[in-house]
């Protein structure tokens, strides 16, 4: 089936990043950071009061790792006796921005691992605030020619992707954009909750034969999807 189609994969989208507001009752809610894996990141957390850095304690942590801190400013410097060693050179705070009360972490090279809800704390205010940080992952699928549907006088072609976290979704589209019938996507995390996800779909003969493979994850805003093009004289060949 060499040079049976040409695939045509579509440029990668742009991560983002929302911030949740505060509930009525007063008391802040988790803020959200979305990011792909291996950016940098900023965890917000502003005290809303202009501080003395001699003088301020600031605690980042996850309350899940032992030991949770993954930053902890002391009066003056940071302290990096009980930091988290999966942490170690991978954050810091704006040193500039703290006398104005930012004590936002900046968290490098982020990684499925990270995922989960960050605490900023200052234990002499008794202040807390809460960050989810949703790392995602993303790969381009490929799509295949897998062989010939004889009762049908289809083509059948595979789609698969893989490294995908959160769990995604995959379409197929015709020609004209709309999603075709092909059954529940197989999908497959590993032992890291990273997703491998595959589909099969017999396509028939008509009168375009382009077909689009799309994989898609809404939490973090990623959509990748493949083209192919099945030229309709090979189609006829396949009837006989």
């Amino acid at each position: 089936f060499n040079n049976l189609f040409n695939l045509r994969t579509s440029p990668p989208c742009i991560f983002f990043l929302s911030l949740s507001k505060s509930s009525s009752s007063g008391i802040p809610r988790p803020r959200l950071v979305a990011a792909m894996a291996g950016d940098d990141v900023v965890l917000p957390c502003h005290l809303g009061v202009t501080v003395n850095p001699d003088e301020l304690v600031v605690e980042w942590g996850r309350l899940d790792l032992n030991p949770r801190f993954v930053f902890m400013w002391f009066e003056g410097s940071e302290n990096v006796k009980e930091k988290n060693v999966a942490y170690k050179g991978r954050t810091s705070v704006f040193t500039d921005r703290l006398r104005d009360g930012d004590v936002s972490l900046r968290l490098t090279a982020v990684k499925h691992s990270d995922n989960g809800r960050f605490r900023c704390y200052n234990p002499k205010e008794i202040q807390e605030y809460s960050v989810d940080l949703l790392v995602g992952s993303v790969s381009s699928p490929g799509v295949s020619l897998s062989g010939l549907d004889v009762s049908s006088s289809g083509v059948k072609l595979d789609c698969s992707a893989a490294g995908w976290y959160p769990e995604p979704e995959l379409f197929w589209l015709d020609g004209d954009g709309n999603i075709m019938s092909a059954g529940p996507a197989e999908k497959s995390p590993d032992p890291d909750g990273v997703y491998t996800v595959s589909s099969r779909v017999t396509v028939e003969k008509r009168n375009y034969n382009n077909f689009t493979c799309r994989v898609q994850q809404r939490d973090i805003n990623q959509s990748r999807e493949t083209h192919i093009h099945v030229p309709g004289r090979k189609l006829k060949h396949f009837d006989q």
